[in-house]
């Protein structure tokens, strides 16, 4: 059956779409450098032929997906070990504005025009050039900008308070489920945390859809379930 074999190939194609940008990194999702985003281009052409039926072979499309992700693979694991290699497949940065001075060959270079600088610069919160020092163009495409430090914000350490280093919170519970190794890696135990739910009056640990612990505080924070309707009459 014809609908029977494009559901084949189409799932065919998804799985294999799937664990081949497992097997090539997070980086396949995040800004592309030149080379990256030429290969998912051409990885993903393929997947989508494959799941379209265009070729009467799956081994095929399979086989040019697998030797394009192998070569994508090794060409990411010699830019790490060759800085000419990673200038030549992944770029480097452009210095594009720098005290005072904007750098029209860079510019030029990076195909940018002065309008389209101003207004990824306003994207960032900048909208006078006076309150930037510095302005890089990435290998990613993405603009760097460095301000000038009479506009940089007063932090603790300018004015010479001790501050208190933070930590990342840990997400203990989630959806009534406790994570054990997040709740280990506290130095806490599950006793503890149920003697905390009873001490913030959470009953059933099922209500908590989410419950972080605070190491600066040594307290967690529990976020619990509303499964009433709210009255429209609240917000209007």
């Amino acid at each position: 059956m014809e609908i029977g074999r494009v559901l084949l190939s189409s799932f065919v194609s998804l799985s294999a779409l799937f664990i081949l940008t497992k097997i090539m990194g997070n980086r396949e999702m995040a800004q592309l450098s030149m080379f990256d985003y030429i290969s998912s281009i051409a990885i993903g052409s393929i997947a989508g032929e494959m799941a379209a039926m265009s070729t009467d072979s799956i081994i095929e499309p399979l086989i040019s997906m697998t030797f394009l992700s192998l070569c994508t693979l090794f060409i990411n694991y010699m830019t790490c070990k060759s800085i000419i290699l990673r200038r030549f497949f992944q770029g480097q940065a452009l210095l594009l504005y720098q005290d005072g001075q904007i750098y029209k060959k860079n510019l030029l270079n990076a195909k940018i025009d002065i309008g389209e600088l101003l207004a990824e610069c306003r994207v960032m919160g900048y909208y006078d050039l006076e309150e930037i020092h510095t302005i890089y163009l990435e290998s990613n495409g993405k603009l760097s900008i460095l301000p000038i430090s009479s506009t940089q914000p007063v932090t603790a350490e300018d004015m010479n308070i001790e501050s208190i280093q933070t930590y990342p919170m840990a997400n203990i519970i989630i959806d009534g489920q406790i994570m054990h190794n997040n709740l280990n890696s506290t130095g806490k135990n599950e006793r503890w945390l149920r003697s905390k739910l009873q001490q913030k009056g959470v009953k059933d640990i099922n209500e908590v859809m989410l419950a972080t612990y605070d190491l600066t505080k040594d307290d967690m924070n529990i976020y619990t379930s509303y499964n009433k309707r709210f009255k429209k009459d609240i917000f209007e």
